[in-house]
């Protein structure tokens, strides 16, 4: 039976596991780091398209409760201006929409899954090198300890030991000026309904806000800093950086202030990068996936819904051909098109988040009247990234 190698125990890698073992395909898991990601990270919208590709590998009923649905989404800027909004795609056929959920609760549900059916999932393995070694693959982890397989699937995020290994001049993730960070509010009514997210355009600062149906307010922020953040500069930041995000907001007539004075914890600050186009994806059995290969700004929104759909073509993919390297160019065909279109939708969503005072006329200008376009015509723009369906059943088009 194909053995797969899969870097990376994070949302992408117990899905891709799973996809895999529903291919045919057993595989173990890797984790650089010496325990799991329980309690880590903020939280994310998983788009309709990301929980459709769950649907595909028995996956949709795990994480369609959690947390809370967010099919609406509404603009306005730091004076309070109304610019129009849009559904967030959806919903799916049988009433799915967007939902947003803990970070944590998504890792935990897919990883708990994965172990069900048998994943072994290994920590402490940070992986240093690989090779190919005739008709498989040898990993090498710090330990000392080695891994051989069929093939390796690098799930291994943004900043990929296995994207390096696989094209040791492949392009770093570029910064797109601006850190992230997020808060759950408790006691502050806002202007908004549950399940509304609010995207504000603030005059110094982006600012977003969603109620849950509980009462807490989820909301995330992401200040401009033109330069690329080390380590050291963030920790630097995070010492004074709830008055920092108050000093932002306090221009705009918004919610910001009350909402995060009313946060018991903000989340530490990081930068938002981008790839505008990784060349190589795969090489002598090796391949990287998910934000690996084609990491989205997070103005996007597919993150995680990129990862899951590429772990489910992957898997049809090897199903399908008729041997690894087939698969892996029959996996590229089918997707390269699709997640770069994603990635350049992002950096533009991003773009718009970190303009001057003239810009912001501009922006706020063009956004409202597209917004009244597409409620004129019933039409979105966007709704091309939503409405990607995976039959699992189908042949992999792509070598048909």
């Amino acid at each position: 039976m194909t053995r797969a190698l899969i870097i990376g125990g994070g949302i992408a890698g117990p899905v891709t596991a799973i996809a895999l073992r529903r291919a045919g395909i057993e595989s173990t898991v890797y984790e650089a780091y010496d325990r799991g990601a329980e309690g880590a990270g903020a939280y994310l919208t998983l788009a309709v398209n990301g929980l459709d590709a769950l649907g595909a590998v028995g996956l949709k009923e795990l994480v369609q409760d959690l947390g809370f649905a967010t099919p609406r989404v509404r603009f306005t800027n730091g004076n309070g201006r109304d610019l129009g909004g849009f559904s967030l795609g959806g919903p799916l056929p049988d009433g799915t929409v967007c939902r947003t959920i803990l970070r944590s609760d998504v890792y935990l549900a897919l990883r708990d899954e994965a172990v069900r059916q048998g994943v072994p999932i290994e920590y402490g393995k940070r992986l240093v090198a690989a090779v190919r070694t005739g008709d498989g693959v040898r990993a090498t982890f710090a330990d000392g300890s080695e891994a051989h397989g069929d093939l390796l699937v690098g799930a291994d995020g943004l900043h990929s030991t296995v994207r390096r290994i696989i094209d040791p001049d492949a392009p770093r993730a570029t910064y797109q000026g601006l850190l992230n960070t997020a808060g759950i509010a408790h006691g502050v009514d806002v202007d908004a309904e549950p399940g509304e997210v609010r995207m504000v355009f603030g005059k110094r600062c982006f600012f977003s806000y969603v109620p849950h149906p509980d009462g807490e307010v989820w909301w995330f922020a992401n200040p401009v800093r033109r330069g690329e953040p080390g380590d050291a500069e963030l920790r630097r930041i995070r010492a004074g950086f709830r008055k920092e995000l108050l000093d932002l907001f306090a221009v705009d007539r918004t919610p910001a202030v009350e909402l995060i004075e009313a946060s018991p914890r903000i989340h530490p600050p990081y930068g938002t990068y981008y790839f505008p186009r990784v060349p190589l994806w795969h090489r002598d059995r090796m391949i990287v996936i998910g934000d690996a290969a084609h990491a989205a700004s997070p103005a996007a929104g597919q993150g995680a819904a990129m990862a899951m759909e590429d772990a489910v073509v992957l898997a049809k993919s090897l199903r399908d051909a008729p041997g690894i390297d087939e698969a892996f160019a029959g996996y590229e065909a089918a997707r390269r098109e699709r997640v770069e279109a994603v990635v350049a939708q992002g950096a533009r969503n991003g773009g718009n988040k970190t303009v001057g005072p003239l810009g912001r006329i501009l922006r706020d200008f063009f956004v409202a009247r597209t917004f009244r376009g597409q409620a004129a015509t019933g039409t979105d723009a966007q709704r091309w990234m939503w409405d990607h369906h995976i039959e699992w059943d189908a042949p992999a088009p792509e070598l048909a």
